[in-house]
């Protein structure tokens, strides 16, 4: 909807704002990669290191424990960015 506003205030060669920010090689390699992962991977991985972290505290390992129970957060962090690059990645923009 922003975008056909835009079109109709500065005419059709204007571009919208996906086509004015769209990423470099690298990023766009890197989503590609990323979208062929099912998301539940990092559901998972989080879950692991959840229980691998409980079963080191329970064995009186504590810094072992910290040390994987840190894991969770940047796997979340993963799995939201792998939805992301699936609904709205690059490709979004590229008729590739």
């Amino acid at each position: 909807m922003i975008a056909d506003t835009r079109k109709r205030q500065f005419g059709n060669d204007s571009k919208t704002d996906a086509e004015e920010h769209s990423e470099g090689r690298v990023a766009k390699f890197i989503e590609q990669q990323t979208a062929k992962l099912p998301s539940d991977i990092f559901l998972w991985a989080a879950g692991a290191s959840i229980l691998g972290a409980m079963a080191f505290k329970i064995s009186g390992r504590k810094n072992d424990a910290l040390f994987v129970g840190q894991w969770v957060a940047p796997f979340l962090l993963l799995g939201v960015y792998n939805k992301l690059v699936k609904v709205a990645g690059s490709d979004r923009t590229d008729s590739e």
